[in-house]
């Protein structure tokens, strides 16, 4: 046990700093716009500003670690992180924190992208689920716990902004003391996401769709829950429920999808989370059962990308899976860009309610293409589909620690 987390250990310490700091950031900016009485299109914009930060990062912050390093690199994205935070205290215009957020988004996409690269070098095939599993847990746990922090801090005021920061820069600490060695730097490369529709056109839509669904939730849902005159204390509570669901959820749907095949699998969580969103449109639910409906909502979405990810896994080769991952990432950030401003639009036209229109909207296409799909082209046999394994989005290449895959990054 020891020799398993010792080479691992520097970079999961800075993943719980991370998503702590990272997790209390999108309900404290949103809580903070909203209280002003900022505009929705504008909040969506902010939202949508991290996500294509984090989408640019992805795709480019390999330049910066090609040349000076793993850890030095994780130290420059820190600082980046750890200063456009606190600009946020000193740049109080909406305007501002969409440039504010693009950086911090940036920043953390290179962050993410040498822990993984850091964990995959160190990762043998015999212990690559463990470390999948170690890093997934604590990554989707620590984010869940992180808007709670909402509640310790006052949230209208600029204190907890110097408390994300701090959080931000303490994840550096641990990988900056570390004797263990970069890891090597490899080869990388993806596929278009216009092969990819064609090899998959419904891993693609569902790994689209998820970023339009999901991002939108999240950054829009300060909007709807002070609409319906619950306080940011609250709304903490809902956010957790919401992103603890999504962890213990992908177990069972994960069973549920080798068993039953993906398809299936996937279009019973999107009426599900349709079913959810409708009863959320047209009631008021009290608060305890309004935490029970978004811890199920969580549940049923945030499976979807890695449903994708497993459907077009499942039309691939083995050695394409980290190249394939790239792409699907791509699609995700593409969703996740535009969901916010869209479900904003809409909060605009018909109230704050209008979240859960747009998401009744976004479900029932991404479930009908599937019910398409399902009708158009059989799936593969059981033997020959790759088995689930859970997946987040929000980090950058997760995927190449993937156990069903075994190459280096």
């Amino acid at each position: 046990m020891t020799r398993f987390f010792r080479p691992i250990l520097p970079v999961l310490l800075g993943v719980v700093a991370m998503e702590l700091a990272l997790g209390a950031m999108g309900p404290l900016i949103g809580v903070q716009l909203v209280q002003r009485g900022t505009a929705n299109w504008l909040i969506g914009a902010v939202t949508s500003a991290y996500f294509v930060g984090f989408l640019v990062g992805s795709l480019t912050c390999h330049k910066v670690i090609d040349r000076v390093g793993h850890i030095r690199a994780f130290c420059v994205f820190a600082v980046i992180a750890t200063n456009f935070t606190l600009l946020f205290i000193l740049l109080p215009s909406a305007w501002a924190w969409i440039l504010l957020r693009a950086v911090v988004g940036y920043s953390l996409a290179g962050q993410f992208l040498v822990i993984e690269s850091w964990l995959n070098d160190k990762a043998s095939s015999e212990t690559r689920g463990r470390v999948f599993a170690t890093y997934l847990v604590l990554s989707w746990g620590f984010s869940g716990v992180g808007p709670l922090l909402l509640n310790v801090v006052d949230p209208t005021s600029s204190i907890l902004f110097v408390v994300v920061a701090m959080g931000f820069a303490a994840a550096l600490l641990p990988l900056a003391l570390t004797r263990t060695g970069n890891p090597e730097i490899g080869e990388r490369s993806h596929f278009s996401v216009g092969k990819l529709f064609r090899v998959s056109p419904l891993g693609v839509t569902a790994c689209f769709g998820a970023g339009l669904v999901n991002a939108a939730f999240y950054g829009l849902a300060p909007v709807y829950v002070q609409g319906i005159g619950l306080s940011p204390s609250h709304l903490s509570f809902l956010v957790t429920a919401a992103i603890m669901g999504g962890l213990l959820a992908q177990f069972p749907i994960g069973g549920f999808a080798d068993k039953l095949g993906r398809r299936p699998v996937m279009l019973g969580a999107l009426v599900v989370a349709l079913a959810l969103a409708a009863v959320m449109l047209v009631t008021r639910p009290g608060f305890t059962v309004l935490m029970a409906l978004f811890f199920a909502y969580g549940g049923a979405t945030a499976p979807l990308y890695a449903l994708g990810v497993g459907q077009t896994n499942d039309y691939i080769e083995r050695r394409d899976f980290v190249a394939a991952s790239g792409g699907l990432l791509f699609a995700w950030a593409l969703g996740a860009s535009a969901g916010p401003n869209l479900g904003a639009a809409i909060i605009e036209w018909v109230g704050p309610k209008g979240l859960f229109y747009y998401l009744i909207g976004v479900l029932g296409v991404v479930a009908l293409f599937t019910v398409f799909r399902m009708l158009k082209r059989p799936a593969p046999p059981a033997a020959q589909q790759s088995r689930f394994v859970a997946a987040s989005p929000d980090t950058t290449r997760a995927p190449i620690l993937d156990p069903r895959g075994d190459q280096k990054a």
